[in-house]
């Protein structure tokens, strides 16, 4: 029997070696992160200065101090609040993170995710609630979190590979060049009209996450960007659905 030509050469524990090696803790000298009974008022009321941005004559030469002048690029003229969650994020990526890290992230989502909403971009705020999956405080947290991060994760493969394929992100398909194909891991072939893949990945975790008071907010505010985002795979779905529609009732 020939042997199976594998995705990624050495498997698991490539990929394992691959992971891991993305995931050493910063080295953070004297500094730390702030404190879990940090005061989140006074850090919502400061604005991130340009200077966060420059290396001061004492500031160590540690990878957690650069680190952090680069995060500070995107929030200049930002609540260091929002700051501080994306410091939080960078250092709950790692294997490693002061004591305090994942517990001062849940505490600014729960009193203060409103204000997050507001101040992040979607791009901080997916990263959020990816967070959760790894470091949530309760397991609707663990999972909506999880299910998100799968979710938006396999959504930025398929549309950065489609991206090669020279239409727009927000045009969908025609329908007469479909090959009619084996699906990976011969799965059934998706029903256009009468499916319901694509709702049924989304109304399961907007609904369990609804039961989270924590979480609640984020995922609400993600999956109703989602709904309005103008393209992407759901969007195209329903506008090739909707065109397969108009088509048949003219018939």
């Amino acid at each position: 029997m020939s042997q199976k030509t594998l995705t990624y050469p050495g498997g698991y524990a490539y990929m394992m070696e691959r992971y891991d090696g993305r995931r050493e803790p910063f080295d953070f000298g004297p500094e730390d992160l702030p404190p879990l009974d940090a005061n989140l008022s006074v850090l919502k009321n400061a604005v991130v200065p340009e200077r966060a941005t420059q290396k001061g004559p004492a500031d160590p030469n540690t990878s957690w101090s650069r680190k952090r002048r680069q995060i500070a690029e995107e929030f200049i003229g930002k609540s260091e609040l929002a700051f501080l969650n994306a410091q939080l994020i960078s250092n709950l990526r790692k294997r490693g993170s002061p004591p305090q890290t994942a517990a001062l992230f849940c505490r600014i989502w729960a009193e203060e995710a409103g204000f997050l909403l507001s101040e992040l971009n979607l791009r901080w705020l997916v990263s959020s609630v990816q967070t959760f999956a790894d470091h949530g405080e309760t397991a609707v947290q663990r999972e909506v979190g999880q299910s998100l991060r799968m979710l938006f994760g396999m959504m930025k493969l398929y549309e950065f590979e489609r991206s090669f394929g020279g239409i727009e992100p927000s045009k969908e398909y025609g329908f007469g060049k479909r090959v009619k194909s084996r699906l990976p891991l011969d799965m059934e072939s998706f029903s256009l009209m009468h499916g319901g893949l694509d709702i049924n990945l989304i109304v399961p975790i907007w609904e369990l996450g609804k039961t989270d008071p924590v979480i609640a907010p984020l995922v609400d505010h993600l999956l109703q960007e989602l709904l309005e985002e103008p393209s992407g795979v759901f969007r195209r779905l329903a506008q090739m659905r909707a065109k397969k529609e108009r088509q048949q009732a003219r018939k």
